[in-house]
């Protein structure tokens, strides 16, 4: 039996804005939903396609080099095939393949990615991924939420 929804973020608070996936996480937990999953990865695994194929939806959320208009970017993902298992290179698409040829299961895949601009060794955002997660939140709380709940 399949869970709802699961989130996974991305990154690594000590890396200042790579800690985008995890502080988007930390906003989620005080909204207290039913039926949504949250994990803290700081690079996904070839062993996350078991995780995600347990579950019906499955929401990525990492940071993004790219600047995004918006101060992030949300996109559907699809199974993509990779010549390369490695930790360094395996990217939600490959997961959601791994999951899709082990356990023969192809659930719905977003991402969202937050826009940051410095990545040093350092705790805490910049205050522009701050504004970019401000964004990416109200997104989720405003639209992303109501999508995943009517599935």
């Amino acid at each position: 039996m399949n869970h709802e929804t699961l989130i996974i973020g991305i990154g690594n608070s000590g890396r200042q804005d790579d800690g985008l996936g995890w502080a988007f996480l930390d906003a989620i937990e005080s909204l207290l939903l039913e039926n949504i999953d949250l994990e803290y990865r700081y690079q996904l695994q070839v062993e996350d396609a078991e995780l995600i194929a347990r579950y019906n939806t499955i929401l990525f959320v990492d940071a993004d080099m790219v600047q995004h208009p918006n101060g992030f970017n949300f996109e559907k993902l699809y199974p993509k095939d990779v010549n390369s298992y490695t930790s360094h290179e395996l990217n939600p698409a490959s997961v959601l393949h791994l999951a899709k040829t082990i356990y023969d299961v192809n659930p719905e895949c977003y991402m969202i990615g937050i826009s940051g601009i410095a990545f040093d060794l350092n705790i805490g955002l910049t205050q522009v991924a701050q504004k970019n997660l401000d964004n990416a939140f109200r997104y989720f709380k405003q639209d992303f939420y109501n999508i995943v709940t009517t599935f």
